[in-house]
């Protein structure tokens, strides 16, 4: 675009979200006030009457007694201590912020966590928990909807999700979940159970489809209940005996040499979670296989020929993983293209769940729905941006139902507080592979009402504590904004049209400093995140490159050592590698630049190329009240900042 071209406009302001946040000046103080107070006192209320005839334990003399007062004056003393260190904290509800993946939190969900804290509840169960664990359950089936899964309790194949502490531990989940319901059917036929339809051997059965793998286990259990106690028992035990989670991954591939340990798929772009999650759950880094990408997106290409390889060795896969929103450069991968890889592979007999981590990008599926759940047409969506959606993002959101599994994290575009991630899958029924059975904790029996039988999550999932409180935060938040265009999807909408106008900026900003710098946006953006590559002009070098960014990121980052309000702007860092790159987006983005590839990995620290990281998701980076926007204030910043400075070489060494 040439610099007189117009920069996209954000359009009127939407006065429904000023009620939704604290706001940038803490304008809705008096109301979050008021609710604490409000709340606080019912709170006192529920004490006061649970037994009214128990007298007060706590004498009000009790105030004036010197060990009180000195245990209240130490409590203030730290209380105000810690106030005052916070201060240095990162100021996330700034408009000003444009770093990493959080901004200012919703009310609502504020409310509702400091509303419940009090009573403490323990989401392990029903037993702790007895509110808000039907919450965390509902929660599952409000971003089930989000998703286009089935999220309707009564019908038998309704999806199921429940909170975790954050993205990594949900895709631990979905590792479990595809592990346990992938080897059930092979534990089926090692127990010799009669009466079954089985697979005729054990490479069919590990590569039956989650579909015909869930429907084989509800086989097994109604054959198993129709049974007399003791044979009930003593077939249970058998294939209990059998299931990996019984025998370990060393003793069931022992015992079933004619299989290999699957491999888990993902591109090169996703986060380094699942490198902990193979190796936590015993399979081993080496059974992660990264695949490249085209543009930072998964290359199908480079999928369906793995899958063919896999295929053609008689390589078992567990897992492919698609990303909905990278959390370093925001890109969505093309999940309607895996889904069609998945189905080519199962005529070679090759078959795998496909879990989507949509950790960042999830909540942008709110954008896509319609109030009566349906899925948006993509000219219906487009007409509300500039660029956005393009057809492949459209295509992929529309995809997201046909998969297996997501990962989603409310703490991030939901605008809740850490640590809420969650984990969806789209058939509750093979959560039943994951039950533990604890009789201190879990009642016995089998209700087959589904809300009654998630009351005792901690069956199910990886914790053995889970805070109530989160719960309620992403439930209440959920009902005052439910997930679709209308409602939630406007704040997302919002985030999408500020990343429009930044993209626009920058390219207007790479021609304002075009004269000492090459700068240009090296990814096209897919959402709300958008990085930034600057080289000053003449510089070959890539180490030279990166210790000039990293001088110009010292002046967007919080230094404890410094006061806060020395920082006009605070921004984040990633890094561009070659190997994930590929060698053609590798060669167009350092030519763009004026790099040598040759200078990759000739110092410390070169063997990838350093950048700017904006993740643009403050709904107030246009401030239409005061005519003001942080955005072209941002590279007013840049540029100021950029012509302020010496020769490259001289600040590189600062």
């Amino acid at each position: 675009m040439s610099a007189a071209q117009p920069l996209p406009q954000i359009g009127p302001h939407d006065h429904t979200l000023d009620a939704c946040f604290l706001g940038p000046y803490g304008e809705n103080d008096s109301l979050l006030e008021k609710l604490m107070v409000e709340f606080l006192r019912d709170h006192v209320y529920w004490r006061r009457n649970f037994h009214p005839e128990d007298p007060p334990a706590i004498a009000t003399s009790a105030a004036r007694d010197p060990g009180y007062l000195a245990f209240e004056s130490r409590m203030r003393r730290e209380l105000h201590q810690l106030s005052a260190a916070l201060k240095k904290s990162v100021p996330f509800h700034s408009p000003r912020y444009m770093g990493h993946m959080a901004s200012d939190l919703l009310l609502p969900g504020l409310a509702a966590q400091i509303l419940t804290l009090p009573y403490n509840p323990n989401n392990v169960s029903e037993d702790a928990a007895p509110v808000t664990v039907d919450m965390e359950v509902q929660v599952g089936l409000q971003l089930a909807r989000m998703f286009g899964y089935p999220h309707d309790p009564l019908q038998p194949a309704c999806a199921f999700g429940h909170l975790t502490s954050g993205g990594t531990l949900a895709n631990y989940q979905a590792l479990r979940l595809a592990l346990a319901l992938k080897a059930f059917p092979v534990a089926l036929r090692a127990a010799g159970v009669p009466e079954l339809a089985l697979p005729n051997d054990d490479w069919a059965a590990f590569n039956l489809s989650p579909a015909a793998g869930i429907a084989l286990l509800e086989t097994w259990q109604r054959w198993l209940a129709a049974l007399p106690a003791s044979q009930r028992t003593h077939w249970r035990a058998r294939v209990e005996a059998e299931r990996i989670e019984q025998l370990g991954l060393a003793g069931f591939f022992a015992a079933h040499p004619e299989l290999r340990v699957p491999l888990v798929l993902a591109p090169v772009t996703a986060h380094y979670s699942w490198s902990k999650g193979v190796k936590l759950l015993g399979l081993g880094r080496a059974q992660l296989e990264l695949l490249p990408t085209r543009g930072m997106r998964l290359d199908t290409d480079a999928l369906e020929a793995t899958l063919e390889r896999c295929a053609r060795e008689r390589q078992p896969v567990l897992l492919c993983v698609g990303v909905l929103g990278g959390t370093e450069y925001g890109t969505i991968d093309p999940l309607d293209g895996v889904l069609a890889a998945r189905e080519r592979a199962r005529a070679l007999g090759l078959d795998f769940s496909v879990h989507v981590d949509a950790a960042w990008g999830g909540y942008l599926a709110t954008i896509f729905r319609r109030e009566d759940g349906g899925l948006r047409p993509r000219d219906e969506v487009a007409g509300e941006f500039t660029q956005f959606p393009s057809p492949a993002v459209h295509a992929a959101f529309a995809a997201l139902s046909g998969t297996d599994s997501v990962t989603v994290d409310p703490h991030k575009l939901g605008y809740l507080p850490y640590g809420a991630g969650a984990f969806v899958c789209r058939d509750h029924r093979a959560v039943a592979l994951l039950a533990e059975r604890a009789d201190y904790v879990f009642h016995g029996g089998t209700p087959q009402d589904y809300l009654t039988r998630y009351r005792s999550l901690g069956q199910f999932v990886p914790e053995g504590s889970k805070a109530g409180a989160a719960a309620a935060a992403v439930y209440v938040t959920h009902k005052v904004l439910p997930l679709d265009h209308r409602h939630f999807g406007r704040l997302p909408a919002q985030t999408v049209r500020c990343a429009e106008i930044f993209h626009a900026h920058a390219k207007r900003f790479a021609l304002d400093i075009a004269d000492r710098f090459l700068a240009m946006v090296p990814v096209t953006p897919d959402s709300n995140l958008v990085c930034l590559a600057i080289n000053p002009r003449g510089n070959t070098s890539v180490a030279k490159a990166n210790a000039f960014l990293r001088a110009l990121h010292d002046t967007l980052r919080c230094d404890p050592r410094q006061p806060l309000q020395t920082k006009e702007y605070f921004g984040s860092v990633t890094t561009l590698r070659p190997e994930m790159l590929g060698a053609a987006e590798t060669s167009r983005i350092f030519a763009a630049l004026g790099l040598d590839e040759a200078t990759l990995g000739d110092e410390e620290d070169s063997d990838r190329l350093m950048i700017l990281r904006h993740t643009l998701m403050n709904p107030y980076l246009i401030d239409h009240e005061n005519d003001i926007s942080y955005i072209e204030g941002y590279f007013d910043f840049l540029t100021r900042r950029l012509r302020g400075l010496s020769e490259p070489a001289a600040d590189a060494r600062r």
